[in-house]
């Protein structure tokens, strides 16, 4: 994750990495972390609920961009001042997002 800012704040910080990390961990680990990322028009969703697996309804095919996106957009309800978020599939690939 890249954040960005016009200035710096008292500390010479853009954010301290330690608050957004508190910020976004508990919201990935509760949401997305070991749960299977479906299209919301999947459907094995019912039969997934019915189960009681955990899974997640996205509104685009759950691809690296997508989660990617899905994660600046929350960083951006929590105030964190992100620029782009990357998500790495492999360790030579990655897809990022930004607005």
């Amino acid at each position: 994750m890249d954040l960005q800012a016009n200035a710096l704040d008292e500390r010479g910080m853009v954010a301290d990495f330690t608050e957004v990390k508190r910020a976004l961990k508990a919201w990935i680990d509760e949401t997305l972390d070991h749960r299977m990322l479906l299209h919301k028009d999947d459907p094995l969703a019912p039969l997934l609920k019915r189960q009681g697996e955990q899974f997640f309804l996205m509104d685009d095919n759950p691809t690296a961009e997508s989660i990617a996106k899905l994660i600046y957009r929350h960083a951006r309800t929590q105030d964190l001042p992100v620029f782009e978020v990357r998500v790495w599939e492999t360790p030579t690939s990655c897809a990022s997002y930004r607005e």
